[in-house]
């Protein structure tokens, strides 16, 4: 018998009212741009996105770029809500009809979205038909980011929440078993499945953040130079993450009046963080489903448990554990370092590629699961 999701999947289908897409075109015409400035003018970006850049970007973003394609677009993937305790969560699906297929939940991070793994989806499309796909792709929108509604507003939401939100949804789905994939928050959120559900079998990951310190004279050159990368961000890049931890209600408020507000600070992370800057649509895609859902002051709740208050507790990771190595990721897993940390059974190094791996390099990265996958399924 083939696999069905069960009646608490609801399909949905994203249509952002036209009142929605009026009011946004006004406020983006109406948002000015700030003042020609020397730190403004700086073509390598070390002081932030250039006044060009955020110029030639709304002007693209009033008369170019097509909201409605890619809406259409992300509805021609299964989409669904489920409600789980407070959330109303909402996921993007390729279910196989292999009743043997193994689940592989995907999470994003900030300043991502589910969008952030559409590339990979649309490998998966091409590469499988529904009978012959060995996998069921189940790719949320984190509580509080985009399509999903936030933790309730009477009490903080953690990390820990989402996870057993997540576990919870895999579990709904009839899933007794499954593997996780993050970067970024959804790496965290990985750990954490691992670490505390037992359903949770398997991990890969492209990014993870340790304390041990590698033995610097056994790096290679591709290594190192990955290194001293995160090493001047961590010194020069993190502000706004010390904003979102220490003031997330004000940065809230400033980032919800305006459109280009929200460009500005959000596009500035995809160019900076990438090898190689996204395409401006995928870029905007992304800042447009923040907008549209209100959903960066909810979005950012991670940042105070990472910064500020107590951190998850993350352990050892018995469980099977898969890497991808891109040598600009924020925080480059260094091969003896994750092994001291998890029970690493496969890892990757690739040349190329930043912290938005699955946008940035997803053949790359698709192939990595897969071989983990393979590898994390016969041990279970």
């Amino acid at each position: 018998m083939s696999y069905s999701p069960p009646s608490s999947a609801k399909p949905f289908t994203l249509n952002i009212p036209e009142q929605d897409l009026s009011e946004w075109r006004q406020l983006l015409q109406l948002s000015k741009l700030s003042p020609d400035t020397y730190e403004g003018r700086q073509e390598d970006r070390r002081f932030g996105i250039t006044r060009k850049w955020l110029s030639d970007a709304k002007e693209y973003w009033l008369n170019e770029y097509d909201w409605r394609a890619e809406e259409k677009y992300i509805n021609s993937f299964a989409n669904y809500k489920m409600q789980i305790e407070e959330i109303d969560l909402h996921f993007l699906a390729i279910f196989s009809e292999k009743k043997d297929a193994i689940p592989i939940v995907f999470m994003h991070g900030w300043p991502g979205s589910f969008i952030e793994f559409l590339p990979i989806c649309a490998l998966i499309r091409e590469q499988y038909s529904a009978k012959d796909l060995p996998y069921h792709i189940i790719v949320p929108s984190l509580p509080g980011y985009t399509l999903s509604s936030g933790g309730p507003v009477d009490k903080n939401w953690t990390m820990e929440d989402t996870a057993r939100v997540i576990n919870q949804l895999m579990l709904n789905l009839n899933f007794d078993r499954y593997i996780a994939q993050g970067g970024d928050i959804g790496s965290f959120e990985s750990r954490l499945l691992a670490q505390e559900y037992d359903a949770c079998v398997g991990m890969h990951l492209n990014m993870m953040r340790v304390a041990d310190k590698p033995d610097e004279s056994t790096l290679s050159t591709l290594e190192k130079n990955a290194l001293d990368y995160a090493t001047k961000w961590q010194a020069t890049g993190t502000a706004y993450a010390q904003e979102h931890a220490t003031r997330p209600s004000t940065i809230g408020h400033v980032l919800s009046s305006s459109p280009l507000a929200l460009l500005s600070w959000i596009g500035e992370k995809f160019v900076e963080w990438s090898d190689t800057d996204p395409p401006l649509s995928t870029i905007l895609t992304n800042i447009s489903l923040y907008w549209f859902t209100s959903s960066f002051p909810r979005s950012i709740y991670p940042y105070r448990q990472i910064f500020v208050e107590r951190r998850p507790r993350l352990e050892f990771c018995k469980k099977p554990t898969g890497f991808s190595f891109f040598p600009r990721e924020l925080a480059p897993g260094i091969k003896s370092v994750l092994e001291k940390n998890c029970n690493l059974v496969s890892y990757s190094t690739h040349e190329h590629g930043g912290h938005f791996a699955a946008l940035e390099m997803p053949k790359e990265l698709w192939s990595d699961v897969e071989e983990f996958v393979k590898l994390a399924w016969k041990k279970v």
